[in-house]
């Protein structure tokens, strides 16, 4: 529980699924193993709550979206919390029903006291610190999305200083590390924009929004066929790579459809639904990214444990995409969009 509680926190500073897995499979895999967790528990647990680094606010998945269906950053980062909350708690419950109905799943280890807990508590205020900055700003409007993340990426450097865990080699490792991901990502993004204009020529995606919205299909079962198809996606591609191929397929299509609410809350629903079957596919047998990258770095666990150990997280999964897919107030209270 408290590595699921760990990964809703580094998330909520980092924004990537990929890297909250990889930092925190770092972090808590060896103190799980120590404490003599099953491979199933702790392999399977820090694969879904590498997932809440995407559904967390700030989430890259959702400044890209906003950028490209030219949404409020602010209001999707604001429509998220509610689901984020749900998926940590809802995965913090998955981990105590494991637990309780799978024998030998954890020994018990000695209870901390209170003292204990507040010390190690009081250790990551700086952490916490980042991210109020960060998160506030953004809601308040001292800073963009963009240049919440250069505050965000200084404050993380002088902290790094100030420790002691950031020097010449340290730094040029980080910027070599972050010059490849920036590279990767504008080469996608190219891509998708490229691919974009190819769609937008054949009319392909007009003409598809026309065809279904021709079907008089209810409206709740394409959004079901989107959110399906996002969801086989996600067991085979990145998250990032998937958004910016299919936006330019089925925007047009959602908009075609008649949802009862406006077309800028069918938007953030719609991005929050995105972002949740992106989650799903991640760490989805047999192909989750999550689960190949958490295996590799566990490398004496067996995979079939690591599959085992995520169908409770998934199943919860699909309940959360159930709730907001009927029920899209759970998106759109917070921010106050109708």
């Amino acid at each position: 529980m408290a590595t699921i509680g760990g990964c809703a926190a580094f998330g909520a500073i980092c924004g990537s699924s990929l890297a909250t897995a990889a930092t925190m499979s770092q972090v808590a895999g060896p103190e799980m193993r120590r404490h003599g967790y099953s491979p199933a528990l702790y392999t399977g647990t820090l694969a879904a709550g590498g997932t809440l680094g995407i559904l967390i606010p700030p989430s890259v998945i959702l400044v890209i979206y906003a950028v490209f269906t030219e949404q409020s950053i602010g209001a999707l980062f604001v429509a998220a919390v509610v689901p984020g909350l749900i998926a940590t708690l809802q995965y913090m419950i998955v981990v105590h029903l494991y637990v309780r109905f799978v024998p030998g799943a954890a020994a018990p280890a000695e209870r901390a006291s209170w003292k204990e807990r507040w010390e190690a508590t009081g250790g990551a205020w700086m952490v916490l610190t980042v991210f109020l900055l960060v998160v506030i700003g953004i809601y308040r409007g001292w800073f963009s999305a963009s240049e919440a993340a250069g505050v965000g990426a200084f404050a993380t450097l002088v902290l790094a200083v100030w420790r002691g865990g950031m020097r010449w080699q340290g730094l040029r490792e980080s910027l070599l590390s972050a010059g490849e991901t920036t590279a990767m990502m504008y080469l996608i993004m190219l891509s998708a924009e490229l691919f974009s204009a190819a769609l937008a020529s054949s009319q392909m995606p007009t003409e598809l929004a026309q065809k279904v919205a021709a079907l008089n299909a209810p409206p709740l079962m394409v959004m079901a066929a989107i959110l399906v198809i996002y969801f086989f996606l996600g067991c085979f591609m990145e998250s990032l790579a998937m958004v910016l191929l299919t936006l330019p397929v089925f925007i047009p299509l959602v908009l075609a459809l008649d949802f009862g609410m406006s077309q800028g809350a069918v938007l953030v629903w719609f991005g929050i639904l995105v972002l949740i079957s992106v989650e799903v596919g991640m760490i989805s047998p047999p192909f989750g990214m999550n689960l190949f990258l958490i295996n590799a770095m566990a490398k004496d666990v067996p995979m079939r444990e690591t599959y085992k150990g995520v169908l409770g997280f998934c199943a919860m999964d699909a309940v959360r995409l159930a709730i907001i897919l009927f029920a899209p107030a759970t998106t759109l209270w917070l921010p106050g969009i109708k």
